[in-house]
C-alpha cells in the first residue's frame, strides 16, 4: 500500500515538473519570439508571473472555442506579460469623458454620409484585395491609436483618387494637431486630425517623418506631403447599415471601439463578440476595411485594421461581430476624410 502511495506521490511530481518545464519553454520562446528584456530579476519573475495567468486564461478561454461556446480564439501575443491595466494605460488612446460622451462629439466641420440609393451592396468586401490598405503598422507604448486610424482613412481615399498607396506619418500628426484637441501619445480624435490636415494643406509621408512612438517637437515638411483632405464625412451614429455602405462604396472607414477587455488584449482569431463591450464608452482607433460572413458559424463581421503590429490578432487584424445591436460601438464614432 505503500508503495501505491509512493508512486502516486512520484506520478504527480514528475506531472508538476512537466507542465512547469511546460511553462518555462514557452517562457523563453515568448522572450525571444518578443525580444523581451527585462530590469531585474524580480521584474522578470514578476512578468513571468502574469504571463503563466494568462496562458492558464487563455488555454480556459480556448477549450470553450473547441465546444462552440465562443467564437473566436486567445493567443500568448507580445502583450501577454503585461496587466490588463498596464495594457489599456498604454495603447488605448482614444479621448473620451467620464460619461462616455465622446470628446468634440459636436463634429463640426463635417456633412453626415447619405447611402447611396439603388445601389446593390455586396456580401463580401475587402480593400485589401484592391491595394488599399498599407501594411499593418505597430504604435508602441504610445496611445496614438487616433492618428493611425486617420492615416488608414486617408491612405484609402487618397489611394482611390491617385491610384497611388502612400504610407502617411502618424508622427506628424501626434506632433503638429495638438491645437485641434489631439494629446499625442495621450490621445486623441480623428476627426480633428482630419481637421489638422485641412487646415494644414497636407500630411508629410511615412517615408519623410518617421514614427517614433512619443511626442516630439512638429517638423512638417510641405515639400514632403504625401495627401490632403478638403474636410470629412460622418456616419451616423449606431447606424450599422450605413457604416456597410460607406465601406462598400467608399473606402476603409475611420471607427473607435471599446477594446477595454481583456479578451481583446490577447485576441488570436474569429469572430471577437464580448458582452460586457460598451457601444458609447470608446476607448480605441482602428480602421475598418471591409465586412462579411465567417463561413463556419455564420456570424457578420467587420474587417477591422489594428496598429499593434503583425503580430498582434490575426496578422494584425481582428474580425469584430457585426450585425448585433453596435457591439463595442463600431459604427458610434465613424467617419473618412474627403479628398
Amino acid at each position: 500500500m505503500k508503495f501505491l502511495i509512493v508512486l502516486f506521490a512520484v506520478i504527480l511530481g514528475c506531472q508538476a515538473v512537466s507542465f512547469f518545464d511546460l511553462v518555462r519553454e514557452q517562457w523563453n520562446a515568448f522572450k525571444v519570439q518578443h525580444n523581451k528584456s527585462y530590469e531585474s530579476e524580480t521584474e522578470e519573475r514578476f512578468r513571468m508571473k502574469i504571463f503563466m495567468d494568462n496562458a492558464h486564461k487563455v488555454a480556459k478561454h480556448n477549450q470553450r472555442f473547441e465546444k462552440g461556446e465562443v467564437t473566436f480564439k486567445l493567443g500568448l501575443n507580445k502583450y501577454a506579460d503585461l496587466l490588463h491595466h498596464e495594457f489599456v494605460s498604454l495603447l488605448n488612446g482614444f479621448n473620451r469623458t467620464k460619461n462616455g460622451i465622446v470628446k468634440g462629439s459636436d463634429r463640426l466641420e463635417s456633412a453626415t454620409f447619405i447611402p447611396p440609393a439603388h445601389v446593390t451592396l455586396p456580401d463580401t468586401v475587402d480593400w485589401r484585395e484592391h491595394g488599399a490598405v498599407t501594411p499593418v503598422k505597430d504604435q508602441g507604448h504610445c496611445g496614438s491609436c487616433w492618428s493611425f486610424s486617420a492615416t488608414g482613412a486617408l491612405e484609402g481615399q487618397n489611394f482611390r483618387k491617385t491610384k497611388k498607396l502612400v504610407s502617411l506619418s502618424e508622427q506628424n500628426l501626434i506632433d503638429c494637431s495638438t491645437r485641434y484637441g489631439n494629446n499625442g501619445c495621450n490621445g486623441g480624435l480623428m476627426d480633428n486630425a482630419f481637421r489638422y490636415i485641412k487646415d494644414n494643406g497636407g500630411i508629410d509621408t511615412e517615408e519623410s517623418y518617421s514614427y517614433k512612438a512619443e511626442d516630439e517637437k512638429c517638423h512638417y515638411n510641405p515639400k514632403n506631403k504625401g495627401a490632403t483632405d478638403v474636410g470629412f464625412i460622418d456616419i451616423e451614429s449606431g447606424n450599422e447599415d450605413a457604416l456597410k455602405a460607406a465601406v462598400a462604396t467608399v473606402g476603409p472607414v475611420s471607427i473607435a471601439i471599446d477594446a477595454s477587455h481583456e479578451a481583446f488584449q490577447l485576441y488570436s482569431s474569429g469572430v471577437y463578440v464580448d458582452p460586457s463591450c460598451s457601444s458609447q464608452d470608446l476607448d480605441h482607433g482602428v480602421l475598418a476595411v471591409g465586412y462579411g460572413t465567417d463561413e463556419k458559424t455564420g456570424q457578420d463581421y467587420w474587417l477591422v485594421k489594428n496598429s499593434w503590429g503583425p503580430s498582434w490578432g490575426a496578422e494584425g487584424y481582428i474580425k469584430m461581430a457585426r450585425n448585433q445591436d453596435n457591439q463595442c460601438g463600431v459604427a458610434t464614432q465613424a467617419s473618412y476624410p474627403l479628398v
